[in-house]
């Protein structure tokens, strides 16, 4: 009977690890299909000259070029916002917090986690008018504001990746710390937190891809049609996310669609380019850390 059980797990374990590969291939090579008859420099730049467009010469109002740089910018500005509060909030849930801090923050992360994104974009945008109303009557969806908006969806997984790696750390290693007579500040920078880098690095990793892809908050918060590249943190901008929705959603010829696949591409090359610039860099440390332990 257990063997029978045992059996039928693994079958099904099997079928499911099958049926996950087969529509993760089937979704790639839709987009691949549909989109790469596409890519290419009309794509991007219209009818500008790449060289102008990049140089900020001329301004491109029928490509891609102002989504993709406005998409980096966010997630540049949305990473720099997050990371610090980030980890530093899983450094102390982890590593100072009492059971009841620990309790009351873990029930606070997860709150902030379970909020969809499209809420988090209608807080924003009122938040914008309550500023409009009451402080600042100039105030306006800007680059900035959306960057906020998004780096407080990806804290929660900062937030959880830093401390699951510090708490991963073998216990033995803060045994032997406390038997020198360290301090904690000294046995969370110089024992700790080299030894949870990759794991840190792991959850950074996680953020830049929701950052690329989120659609709901940047349509509350910032991001237009046409509006060239980002003139500054509180200006308007595009993103490549947007620019899929709104052309796939009020296209009016067959080209403006396939821009939209052809778009969706790029998005995916550059949530991939991300993930794999992530894990260089995880490799790089990895690799480091290993070193110092063979001179040590």
């Amino acid at each position: 009977m257990k063997r029978k059980i045992a059996n039928i797990l693994h079958i099904l374990s099997l079928l499911g690890a099958i049926c996950v590969s087969f529509i993760v291939i089937c979704l790639l090579f839709w987009v691949l299909w549909r989109g790469f008859a596409v890519l290419d420099m009309q794509l991007f730049f219209g009818n500008v000259s790449p060289l102008s467009a990049i140089l900020g010469q001329n301004a491109v109002f029928n490509g891609i070029f102002p989504a993709l740089v406005g998409t980096l910018w966010l997630v540049i500005l949305s990473l720099l916002l997050a990371i610090a509060p980030g980890i530093g909030c899983g450094i102390y849930l982890s590593f100072y917090a009492t059971p009841f801090q620990k309790w009351l923050l873990n029930t606070m992360v997860d709150i902030l986690a379970g909020i969809p994104s499209v809420i988090m974009g209608l807080f924003g945008f009122l938040s914008i008018l309550w500023l409009k109303n009451h402080f600042l009557p100039q105030a306006n969806s800007c680059l900035l504001l959306a960057a906020l908006c998004l780096a407080l969806l990806v804290l929660p997984t900062l937030i959880a990746t830093t401390k699951e790696a510090l708490l991963s750390v073998p216990h033995d290693l803060m045994l032997n710390a406390r038997a020198l007579g360290l301090k904690k500040g000294a046995i969370l920078w110089y024992f700790l937190l080299p030894e949870a880098r990759n794991g840190i690095l792991s959850g950074a990793i996680l953020a830049l891809g929701r950052v690329a892809e989120d659609t709901a908050v940047v349509m509350f918060v910032g991001a237009v049609a046409n509006a060239g590249l980002p003139n500054g943190l509180f200006g308007r901008f595009e993103s490549l996310s947007f620019y899929i929705y709104y052309n796939s959603q009020n296209y009016q010829t067959q080209l403006e669609l396939q821009n939209a696949m052809g778009a969706s591409l790029v998005l995916l090359f550059l949530c991939g380019f991300l993930l794999l610039l992530g894990g260089i860099l995880k490799n790089i440390s990895k690799r480091r850390r290993h070193a110092m332990q063979h001179q040590h």
